[in-house]
């Protein structure tokens, strides 16, 4: 039978399998399985924050949102994807990062909108990101500096988190955070644990996995906890 492999997924060793009438062993499915859910992440990330995008429209609101959140989530992401590129680690497990950045940088930009007026500091960091990003995305810097980034970029994802768990925690309501949203990271942080073990990404990367879990799963339960109950239609008394 001759090789079949389409984006890297090599289907040949599943169909000879089934041809010989046996159901593919470990060895043979787990990668093909890890290749497709990862290339179902990246499909799913180019919507991920839509939800959330979408909220803030239609409210005309960012009641409940930490601004520092979502901007440390867009330094973290602009580390992981330059690392990612410039390790040669496959796209099928990194992907979602490139799709995440560019909408990342489109919330934080909505969010200042509806949080005028924006102070000089606003404009600094701005200023500071659009200088430095292309620097690191494009690997030129010293390659120990690289991994240092890189190893930093698991505080700094973690750290993205807490100022929006404060928050939420303060207020005892999370405003207008998007449940589908943070579900989907939810969701995705734990495919990735499984798809970076597949794919032999370095530990660093699963254990970033295993951090996004922790912290989109404790944003996911707070909203489910401090949800407020539909009110009940009365009826109207004839």
């Amino acid at each position: 039978m001759m090789e079949m492999e389409i984006l890297g997924m090599n289907f040949s060793c599943v169909l000879r399998s089934l041809g010989d009438g046996k159901f593919p062993n470990n060895e043979c499915l787990l990668p093909l399985i890890s290749k497709l859910l990862g290339y179902c992440i990246v499909a799913a990330s180019t919507t991920v924050k839509v939800p959330q995008i979408y909220k803030i429209f239609k409210h005309n609101s960012v009641r409940g949102l930490s601004v520092a959140s979502f901007e440390l989530e867009v330094v973290g992401f602009t580390i992981a994807l330059a690392y990612c590129l410039h390790k040669g680690i496959p796209f099928s497990a990194y992907g979602e990062l490139v799709f995440l950045l560019i909408q990342a940088i489109g919330l934080v930009g909505i969010i200042h909108y509806y949080s005028q007026p924006l102070g000089a500091k606003t404009w600094i960091r701005a200023s500071l990101y659009c200088a430095i990003a292309p620097t690191i995305l494009t690997g030129q810097i010293d390659p120990v500096l690289f991994e240092a980034l890189y190893a930093c970029q698991h505080a700094i994802f973690f750290f993205a988190r807490v100022p929006q768990i404060w928050e939420n925690y303060n207020n005892k309501s999370t405003g207008e955070l998007s449940f589908l949203t943070c579900f989907m990271n939810f969701g995705g942080s734990i495919v990735r644990v499984f798809t970076s073990i597949q794919e032999k990404a370095p530990k660093s990367m699963i254990f970033g996995s295993v951090i996004g879990i922790v912290m989109n799963g404790t944003i996911l339960g707070q909203i489910v906890i401090y949800q407020k109950p539909h009110a009940k239609k009365e009826k109207k008394v004839q």
